[in-house]
């Protein structure tokens, strides 16, 4: 009767968790409804700095409010995610005990995963911030505040989601790969935080595909080192990432600030500033009975 409860419990949580996985990176993927405009004067606009905790006590209201928001339609990431992680989570003391017998790539493994540790994403957030700020560059500064408030957002969350789970890691003996036991294996802190903040600097860098390549390359070394280096399972390797990506979109979505072009209207900054492509725009006049086209190009 105890075994029975205990699996029901265990089945539950679960379930509790990808759901809780699937609906945040859902929602990550989902438009934001357009808000009303309203003009603020740029001088009584508040920072990212003066807002910095405010937005994260926001994000921590719609991170675990998120399931409540689900639709019929986000089916179409709830599904195959929640697939997935079933999938791997029956197989995933076969596939850890079967890489246990690769010990010369645990090293390896080991120290590629200290890109995705606290310190090495902060460093990177950080680093963003200073130079960003130093040099005047507001998408390098702003990329170092999203990305540190990203981070601490995951962190939480994976703090959180440990203790609930307590899943034993891969080198913990007869109860490896078993939840609720102690452990804190499920899911993989590395992995949300390295997803985390390479999804705010690749939002951020979208019109650099090298950027992009870069901070996703990266984010998935991380990921797939944990496995390989016999500290996470394939499953909580899967929701760590799924969420870092989430946590890490929803972020840059509702925090990151539009530049101003001197029309008043909004436009990403990278457009704005870019050397190579020029903005066409029809000019015309029916008095004149005069028909073209401008081209302008910012320098």
């Amino acid at each position: 009767m105890t075994s029975n409860r205990r699996s029901i419990c265990l089945l539950q949580t679960l379930l509790m968790v990808v759901l809780f996985a699937a609906a945040f990176t859902v929602q990550a993927q989902t438009p934001l409804p357009e808000p009303s405009p309203v003009v603020v004067p740029a001088a009584k606009k508040p920072s990212l700095e003066s807002e910095f905790f405010k937005n994260i006590l926001h994000d921590q209201k719609a991170i675990w409010t998120s399931p409540v928001h689900l639709r019929w339609k986000d089916a179409a990431w709830l599904v195959p995610l929640g697939v997935a992680t079933a999938g791997l989570m029956a197989t995933d003391r076969k596939t850890g005990d079967a890489m246990a017998g690769f010990h010369d790539r645990l090293h390896l493994s080991r120290n590629i995963s200290y890109a995705g540790s606290l310190y090495s994403a902060g460093a990177v957030a950080g680093a963003f911030y200073v130079i960003g700020s130093a040099t005047h560059n507001e998408r390098a500064r702003e990329t170092g505040l999203l990305a540190a408030e990203a981070l601490i957002d995951s962190e939480i969350v994976v703090i959180a989601l440990k203790k609930i789970t307590q899943r034993s890691r891969p080198l913990s003996g007869k109860h490896r790969s078993k939840f609720f036991k102690g452990g804190s294996s499920f899911p993989s802190g590395h992995a949300i935080q390295a997803w985390s903040v390479a999804t705010v600097i690749a939002s951020e860098y979208h019109d650099h595909l090298a950027v992009q390549i870069a901070a996703y390359g990266i984010a998935s070394a991380v990921a797939v080192s944990r496995f390989t280096g016999l500290k996470h399972y394939l499953s909580d390797v899967l929701i760590g990432s799924a969420m870092g990506y989430g946590i890490g979109r929803y972020v840059y979505r509702t925090h990151h600030r539009k530049a101003k072009d001197s029309g008043g209207v909004e436009e990403e900054e990278s457009f704005i500033r870019s050397k190579r492509w020029p903005t066409i725009v029809p000019d015309y006049n029916r008095r004149a009975r005069e028909y073209g086209v401008a081209m302008i190009w910012s320098f």
